[in-house]
């Protein structure tokens, strides 16, 4: 049961990337570019996202226990310390510099979009580098 809720979420995630236009690299960069060819709509999509993600987890506390885990497992870490934001930094740099993020490139890969290739295959060798370190 866990397998078919996960890949339904799965699912869910990745046809809301194709269809709110996330797994487009140009539309991404074009967010990214204030001072040329600025397209706004994707803070739309985070704007949704943020509201989306209130509500999930304002329904979700109000539960003793998750639907298909014995427990909840939210994270109880709040400072705010070098690895945070090297990787923050990293994850923004790629984004910017690739208009990808990992969700959107693995939806881009299936649709055939340039560059994706080398996007994915630069995000595996930099999460192997990352255990690794």
């Amino acid at each position: 049961m866990k397998a078919l809720a996960g890949f339904a979420a799965g699912l869910l995630f990745g046809l809301g990337l194709i269809i709110s236009g996330m797994s487009d690299p140009a539309k991404v960069l074009n967010f990214l570019d204030i001072f040329g060819e600025w397209d706004p709509s994707l803070a739309f999509v985070m704007g949704g996202a943020t509201v989306t993600t209130y509500i999930g987890y304002r329904l979700a506390w109000r539960s003793a226990k998750p639907a298909l885990m014995p427990d909840f497992d939210i994270p109880t870490r709040q400072d705010i310390d070098r690895p945070l934001l090297t990787g923050a930094a990293l994850f923004g740099i790629g984004w910017g510099i690739g208009g990808f993020c990992p969700g959107p490139a693995w939806t881009a890969l299936a649709m055939g979009a340039p560059g994706t290739l080398v996007f994915i295959a630069t995000m595996l060798a930099g999460i192997a580098l990352g255990r690794r370190l």
